[in-house]
């Protein structure tokens, strides 16, 4: 065994011993690829690996605990990212722009096509929605590449204002982390003519990653800290509402970490009710309650993590020199996060659940007899609310007094309070 991969088993179960005391996250599996992994995504039983100036790397992920590279194309330059669509790898290739990969058989990728842009840049990330391309490109911001003849792609738009640092696709907008102070809302209902919309400011950090789910954005800020005679550097999950891009507006914030050492290594990801985040290592919060997220888990890794991806029970990390990780969450953090959760306030009902299944809200009084019934139905993972108005199964109004609120589903119950005054 080579030194460098014994080095990386040591580090390895190193780095498991210390998540197991803290984290409830595990090592299930890891392979050391030749480069310095940046960027990683999956698609079906395989991962695909943007390697640095090893290119991408594909590897069969059909068992995690022992996963393999089955192929590899050499980009011409440093691969930093890499996002699959189709039978195609789309790699953000630093000097060398976009490269098109054709993984149809992944034991043999071929090159499609590329685009090396006019004017320099750096192509740092990209996104993939319909037949286009969103390119960050670094000081050349973000291009648009019409990708509907992978052969041969074309450049369809461009917006030069913003740094191109980093950039996620949602609906009719992309937002672009500029790797300084800002995040910017870009309007792409016409690729060719796209438009900034508005900006969110970090007066004193530096935005490198960000993840859209629905009405919000996670941001992950890297900010100075002057509160010591040497400057360090706290790492800040912020959470942005963009019901409204062109006006996004922070609503919460989780602090993950302290820092002496100002990196670029950082991404934030989506899955559930959790942001997976890595600033050299793995950290998982919970975001169920976006005004408030909290601590979930972490991981330290055995080198630096750079990028992630989440598919099933498992979390893929691009561990820079030591390659590929993957993770897994368990014990009491993972059970804490299967449970069901039940407000009441007034005569309205909030709960949370937290995987999708038939649900039942059920009012009892204090003698534990049925009054009524106000939820049957089938209900999607995430937050609900409903209102009682009072009545009984017979459409009768009750009478004053203390009322039970028993919310089922999913196998779980949990109950509350209600006052009814008449």
């Amino acid at each position: 065994m080579k030194v460098k991969n014994l080095l990386a088993v040591v580090l390895c179960f190193a780095g498991q011993a210390l998540a197991q005391d803290s984290s409830n996250v595990r090592t299930v599996g890891y392979y050391d690829t030749p480069g310095t992994a940046c960027g990683v995504t999956v698609s079906g039983n395989y991962a695909y690996v943007a390697d640095g100036y090893s290119g991408l790397r594909i590897l069969d992920i059909s068992n995690p605990a022992n996963p393999n590279e089955i192929g590899f194309y050499d980009t011409p330059d440093c691969a930093c990212y890499v996002t699959v669509s189709g039978n195609y790898a789309y790699v953000a290739d630093s000097d060398s722009g976009l490269r098109i990969i054709d993984i149809s058989d992944p034991a043999s990728p071929t090159e499609a096509g590329y685009k090396v842009f006019d004017n320099g840049g750096f192509a740092q990330s990209v996104a993939v929605s319909g037949c286009y391309a969103y390119v960050a490109d670094g000081s050349e911001g973000l291009r648009i590449i019409d990708i509907s003849n992978p052969e041969s792609p074309t450049e369809a738009g461009y917006y030069y204002q913003a740094y191109g640092y980093s950039v996620v696709v949602s609906g009719n907008y992309a937002f672009v982390a500029d790797g300084s102070k800002n995040l910017w809302s870009i309007d792409i209902s016409d690729p060719t003519n796209p438009n900034e919309l508005g900006r969110y400011w970090s007066s004193c950090g530096r935005i490198l990653g960000v993840a859209v789910s629905g009405i919000f954005a996670f941001v992950v800020d890297l900010y100075d800290d002057y509160s010591s005679w040497q400057t360090t550097y706290i790492c800040r999950l912020r959470v942005m509402n963009i019901s409204n891009p062109a006006s996004p507006v922070e609503i919460g914030h989780y602090d993950i970490g302290h820092y002496d050492i100002m990196s670029w290594d950082y991404s934030v990801v989506l899955s559930g009710r959790y942001a997976y985040v890595t600033d050299g290592s793995l950290h998982i919060i919970d975001i169920s309650d976006p005004y408030h997220p909290s601590q979930g888990g972490h991981y330290t890794t055995s080198s630096g993590a750079k990028g992630v991806t989440v598919t099933g029970d498992y979390v893929y990390v691009a561990n820079g020199e030591y390659g590929l990780g993957i993770y897994q969450g368990y014990g009491s953090a993972d059970l804490e996060a299967k449970k069901i959760k039940l407000v009441v306030i007034g005569n309205r009902i909030e709960y949370l659940l937290q995987r999708s299944a038939h649900t039942y809200i059920k009012i009892y009084n204090l003698l534990g007899q049925k009054v009524g019934n106000i939820t049957d139905e089938y209900q999607g993972a995430g937050f609900h609310q409903v209102t009682w108005n009072g009545k009984n199964q017979s459409g009768r109004r009750v009478s004053s007094g203390v009322y039970l609120v028993r919310l089922e589903s999913n196998g779980q119950a949990a109950t509350g309070k209600m006052l009814i005054v008449r």
